[in-house]
């Protein structure tokens, strides 16, 4: 499939390799003969292309995102494909500084300010908005058909308790806005004290921006709080911000409930120690 996605855009390429850490598509980086470096992605199903492929018209001139060089519609075998520049650095590590943290707050803030186009017809990217509640219950039980195969039946119904009575004061929910879905580290792109933009947007959809901070914190703000408020004042320059203090603590709940699920789905052997991780989270919040 590979070398049938290289041909169809045409590529002379010196050197390829499979970049980590994707984990809805296969990314490689290709050094091409004129030792230009772009990507080729292939997602894993024909709508995550879809989602991809308008959210890379959505998102055009208002937000700093790679260059969608080409694209292939892909096949019977093949979901399709896209050809992208490379942004300027790496991913955000918690090495970063505050200003780099300010500057990820506006970039998500600006992200959020984006609402469902008017004009526009779109079949992959859903406005999930006015059904938020539902939407949020219903991927929760759907992952839990998998965690009941992992975890006791005590903790278990523990956890599906401690769903409902979070469930029921969490406050109304902030959108619709453009939400990313996997708004992490490795989906950042930081060039020294400068971020060059976000990328990835196979799972993107319009909901509620509550949903957005959890992977962000988890695996960034939690190692220090003065990124934390730096980036909360980046935020609050081009929006006003939620009660993260108060939203929070409902999506961390269910981020590692729906990551056991996801481990079950994708292989317990290969994502054991992301299971494990979520594991230890899950029995914190059920103490």
């Amino acid at each position: 499939m590979l070398n049938r996605v290289i041909q169809q855009f045409g590529l002379r390429v010196k050197s390829i390799n499979e970049v980590d850490d994707s984990h809805s598509s296969t990314v490689y980086k290709c050094t091409l003969a004129t030792d230009e470096n772009v990507y080729l992605k292939i997602p894993f199903t024909k709508l995550k292309f879809q989602r991809e492929l308008e959210a890379y018209e959505i998102l055009k001139g208002r937000l700093s995102i790679p260059e969608m060089l080409d694209y292939w519609p892909g096949d019977e075998e093949c979901p399709g494909a896209f050809l992208l520049s490379k942004l300027k650095g790496k991913p955000l590590t918690t090495k970063a500084t505050p200003i780099v943290a300010f500057q990820v707050g506006v970039l998500h803030a600006e992200m959020h300010t984006i609402r469902p186009p008017a004009e526009q017809v779109l079949t992959g990217i859903k406005n999930e908005f006015p059904n938020w509640s539902s939407i949020v219950e219903q991927q929760f039980y759907s992952f839990a058909e998998d965690v009941r195969d992992v975890l006791d039946k005590e903790l278990y119904k523990q956890a599906i308790k401690k769903f409902k009575d979070m469930k029921q004061h969490t406050p109304a929910p902030d959108g619709p806005s453009f939400i990313h879905m996997d708004f992490r580290p490795a989906n950042i792109i930081v060039d020294g004290d400068k971020v060059s933009g976000v990328i990835d947007f196979e799972s993107v959809r319009f909901g509620s921006t509550e949903v957005d901070f959890t992977k962000l914190y988890r695996e960034f703000f939690s190692f220090d709080y003065t990124l934390y408020n730096a980036y909360q004042e980046g935020y609050r320059s081009i929006r006003p911000l939620i009660d993260l203090e108060n939203v929070l603590p409902f999506y961390q709940f269910t981020d590692a409930f729906n990551s056991i699920g996801w481990c079950k789905r994708r292989g317990i052997e290969k994502n054991a120690q992301f299971l494990d991780e979520n594991l230890a989270r899950l029995k914190q919040w059920l103490r």
